[in-house]
């Protein structure tokens, strides 16, 4: 189960990555103004999405893996674990929502908002993290 672990670890921290780094190229894109620009953006978003995706994909696979495996019932911290969760799975969809409304040119934020919701996947990674090392219920 140490390997299940680990994949899940590894995964996740893929995932989060591109949580990072996807907002702060909408940053970019929302200020760009160049046909140019805005295609090499719509490019790089696109197929960090890919990437994104496959963390995703195995964050979820090798997390219900472990729980099934490890944690019947589940326990209060896990339920809390897994609803912030929930939150960043409904983060990843909305990001390609905003991602298919650049490339379509149907953009209607700021850059300052971009920075702004940039910053959710860092409190729920802390929230996540703390749940689930700490285990305070």
């Amino acid at each position: 189960m140490r390997w299940v672990l680990a994949f899940h670890i590894i995964f996740m921290v893929a995932w989060f990555a591109g949580l990072f780094y996807l907002p702060r190229l909408f940053v970019y894109h929302a200020d760009a103004r160049d046909e140019p620009g805005l295609q090499r953006f719509a490019t790089m978003e696109r197929r960090l999405f890919i990437m994104m995706n496959i963390g995703a994909a195995g964050t979820i696979v090798f997390g219900l893996w472990l729980v099934f495996e490890w944690w019947l019932p589940l326990p209060g911290w896990l339920q809390a674990k897994l609803a912030l969760v929930l939150l960043l799975i409904a983060y990843h969809i909305y990001c390609r929502k905003l991602m298919t409304d650049f490339r379509s040119g149907r953009n209607r934020h700021s850059a300052r908002f971009f920075r702004w919701f940039n910053e959710f996947p860092s409190l729920l990674l802390l929230a996540i993290v703390i749940l689930a090392v700490v285990k305070p219920f």
